[in-house]
């Protein structure tokens, strides 16, 4: 028999901390490859509506004498996401891009000969799969960003975090003036 109670009793403190952050770090080891998987997918229907976009310019500009600011601000929203090398670039590029691709669906309203067109329509069709994949990803991604933070952030788990380094990620957000509408005037 053990003399010593208390050390027995130390050893079991010690056991069940040692458990509470082997199981704590290795959740948020998970849920942090979870907001990593989540942004790649992402970036892959962004991806995607890239991959689109030279198609999509090259039929508007074969259907109609087009304007010629609006293809190269598509255009250069296209290399932008391209030579974006982290996560905050490339959330300004798919940003910037989606303001080009909505002033130019704005502007091809103008053409009714394009909207007609079987390749224009059905680029539009595979560019609209493609804003709605997007849409699901964001929220997905954001989804998984907010079970990480909340875990990361509540009490005891934050200490934990921190002695980790587990740090909070960044939620996809809607650039400011997002919810207006771009609009195009061909009176000049």
């Amino acid at each position: 028999m053990i003399k010593k109670p208390w050390v027995i009793a130390l050893i079991i403190v010690l056991v069940v901390i040692g458990g509470w952050m082997w199981s704590g770090y290795n959740g948020f080891v998970g849920q942090e490859e979870n907001v990593k998987n989540k942004w790649a997918q992402v970036e892959t229907t962004y991806q995607r509506r890239v991959d689109l976009i030279p198609n999509l310019v090259n039929t508007v500009k074969g259907a109609a004498n087009f304007e010629q600011s609006t293809l190269t601000a598509v255009t250069e929203a296209r290399t932008q996401w391209m030579g974006a090398t982290s996560r905050q670039d490339k959330l300004a590029a798919a940003q910037n891009m989606e303001g080009a691709l909505g002033r130019l669906l704005v502007t091809v309203e103008a053409y009714p000969a394009l909207k007609a067109t079987e390749a224009y329509r059905d680029l539009m069709t595979q560019l609209e799969g493609t804003e709605n994949r997007i849409s699901v990803a964001r929220k997905d991604y954001n989804d998984a960003v907010q079970l990480y933070n909340v875990a990361i952030r509540r009490f005891p788990s934050n200490v934990l975090a921190g002695v980790f380094g587990f740090g909070q990620e960044k939620p996809f957000e809607a650039a400011a003036g997002a919810e207006v509408a771009p609009t195009v005037d061909f009176t000049q």
